[in-house]
């Protein structure tokens, strides 16, 4: 018997089936590689349900969630006690920014040391004599470490000393060094780098070459480009004789650092000394510098920059040569800041020993004083108050001062009218800077309280600790009172960023970032460029990481903005690099005058809109087009 004929479907009808069974195949290829049961497959369903628009799950985004098994999740417990005990279980397995635990404890290490990492490090080559020590490297690329180097080189004779890096290039860094080579008599001493390239250190070395007698060393770097912290060094060269001594730079090219360098050269005899660099090019810096070659005897000092091209901030230099007894200072510039800043100098030359003399070629700055320097035996150049833009010598002689005016890095900001397809621009480092962390699934972040004390007892974060203190500051940002015009919420996990979006733009959204870091810091050229939503006037949703043990974004609805994405292209050979997105903020009415967009472009709040890139690891929201 024939079967019937099979009835023809309309084309419609035709069509919509084919685009379901995509949709299908599509959600059932994404879910192949998911495990059902994980906090992550989870999330992508929240995802479809609150966004149903079938629209691919970002992988910039879904590679920020939770790796959480999911026998680990559905068993985690509810209580604070019970969640620290099982601390290194989630840091581990959820992929966490947790202090580690490991403590080591060496003693009398001598030779070549090339590697150590994490713990405390008690004695290297104390009491030895002739020979070579070499340190090459000290707890290098970490994130979250606490550290301690107690002595290096202590009380030997005639050795070569080298201790090439501390610290460097780490996350969320808590560092103690205590003492290299005190006491040392002969050989040579090299310290090449401390804290180098940090990110929110905090660091304090205590003592370098303290009582040392004739030897030549030199420190080259402590906290260049640190970004976010507070450093503290005690004492260079103190109570030592016969030395040459080179400090070549102290927290350059910081960002926001709050610094202290206690002495150099204190009581020194015979020393040739020379400070290079202090401060130079911060980025709001607050530094305090408290004493530089005082008590010292026939002693040749040179400083040869404080707090050069700083932007804001505020500066303490507490004595310079006070109570020097014969030899020569001479200090070359102070506070040469290309914004304003408080600036104080308290003591330059002051004791009551005329044999001294002492050169101070310029001193400049907004809202300064200079509070005392000898009446004799000093030939004090230049004194420049540029709010005033007059500089008085010491003859009374006045002129225009002139000083180089710090500017964000290039292409942090740009205008609106720079975003059109051909143009060649510079592109800033837009790399993430945050150690690599995961949300937590909500049902575990909701256990743990946002709260200071809470999250300290939990991740074992003690307070004052670069961590802890980072913790402070993300805690206290997400508490303040929303600025005029915005609404925020800080988004404790990647559910409460898509309520928060889907809150403020409705169901139908998407979510933008830059596809990678591809040009960051060189020369780029603009191929196609595209208004999101049609290049109309929208209030997109950014969302900007913060640093925490587990990942929490905050974030806020920007007030008249316009986003566009824009294909990146090699500067000369017009290759496809990168795919970019950037916010145009239209209404910069509320903005401070002194912000970094305005120092870059000119024009003041209110007056120009404001471009940037959105960087790697940030997003914005926009309604779907």
């Amino acid at each position: 018997m024939a079967s019937p004929p099979r009835p023809v479907l309309p084309t419609q009808l035709l069509l919509l089936l084919l685009l379901l069974l995509r949709n299908a195949a599509g959600a059932a290829a994404a879910s192949s590689s998911v495990n059902p049961f994980t906090a992550k497959a989870a999330f992508i369903r929240y995802w479809n349900r609150k966004v149903p628009n079938n629209r691919p799950h970002p992988a910039f985004f879904v590679s920020k969630l939770s790796p959480l098994p999911a026998a680990d999740a559905a068993s985690f417990p509810s209580s604070l006690p019970d969640i620290t005990a099982r601390l290194p279980t989630l840091c581990s397995k959820a992929a966490l920014l947790c202090p580690s635990s490991d403590v080591a404890s060496l003693a009398d290490r001598k030779g070549q040391f090339k590697s150590y990492s994490d713990a405390n490090f008690t004695n290297y080559g104390s009491g030895a004599g002739a020979g070579t020590d070499g340190f090459s490297s000290y707890t290098p690329d970490v994130n979250v470490a606490a550290d301690s180097f107690r002595r290096y080189g202590r009380d030997s004779s005639a050795r070569a000393d080298s201790f090439t890096g501390y610290e460097a290039n780490g996350n969320v860094v808590t560092a103690n060094f205590t003492s290299y080579a005190g006491g040392a008599t002969g050989g040579s001493g090299s310290f090449t780098a401390y804290a180098v390239d940090t990110n929110v250190p905090e660091s304090k070395f205590t003592n370098y070459d303290a009582g040392a007698n004739g030897r030549t060393r030199g420190f080259t770097s402590y906290s260049q480009e640190a970004n976010h912290g507070e450093s503290s060094f005690a004492g260079y060269g103190k109570s030592a004789n016969s030395l040459r001594e080179t400090f070549t730079s102290y927290g350059g090219d910081t960002n926001t650092l709050s610094s202290g360098f206690a002495n150099y050269g204190e009581s020194a005899n015979g020393a040739t000394d020379t400070f290079t660099g202090y401060g130079v090019e911060g980025n709001v810096p607050e530094n305090t510098f408290r004493s530089y070659g005082a008590g010292g005897n026939a002693g040749v000092d040179t400083f040869k920059g404080y707090r050069g091209d700083a932007n804001v901030g505020d500066d303490s230099f507490a004595s310079y040569a006070k109570g020097a007894n014969g030899g020569a200072a001479e200090f070359q510039s102070y506070g040469g800041s290309a914004n304003q800043g408080s600036v104080a100098f308290k003591g330059y030359g002051e004791g009551t020993n005329r044999n001294h003399h002492i050169g101070f070629k310029q001193y400049a700055g907004d809202n300064t004083t200079f509070k005392g320097y000898a009446k004799t035996g000093v030939d004090f150049k230049e004194y420049h108050n540029t709010s005033s833009s007059v500089s008085v010598s010491a003859e009374a002689t006045t002129s225009e001062h002139q000083h180089m005016k710090w500017s964000p890095e290039p292409g942090k900001f740009f205008r609106e009218r720079e975003l059109v397809a051909g143009n060649r621009m510079p592109m800033p480092d837009i790399r993430d800077k945050m150690p690599p962390r995961a949300f937590l699934p909500r049902d575990i972040a909701r256990k743990i309280p946002f709260e200071l004390n809470a999250v300290s007892e939990v991740f074992r974060v003690p307070l004052d600790t670069a961590m802890g203190k980072a913790v402070a500051s993300t805690v206290a940002e997400c508490e303040r009172a929303p600025s005029q015009g915005e609404t925020k919420r800080c988004a404790t996990s990647a559910e409460d960023i898509v309520d928060f979006a889907v809150e403020m733009l409705g169901s139908d959204i998407v979510v933008h970032s830059t596809a990678s870091t591809a040009g960051s810091g060189a020369d780029i050229r603009l191929g196609n460029v595209t208004g999101v939503h049609g290049g109309k006037v929208t209030r997109p949703v950014s969302c900007h990481q913060s640093l925490f043990p587990y990942l929490v974004y905050y974030c806020h609805s920007v007030p008249k903005a316009r986003v566009y994405e824009a294909d990146i292209t090699a500067a000369d050979s017009g290759q496809k690099i990168n795919h970019g997105v950037a916010i145009c903020h239209l209404d910069t009415s509320d903005w401070s005058p002194a912000h970094g967009a305005f120092i870059a472009l000119g024009g003041k709040p209110g007056k120009i809109e404001v471009c940037h890139w959105i960087f790697e690891g940030d997003m914005t929201w926009t309604v779907a087009d």
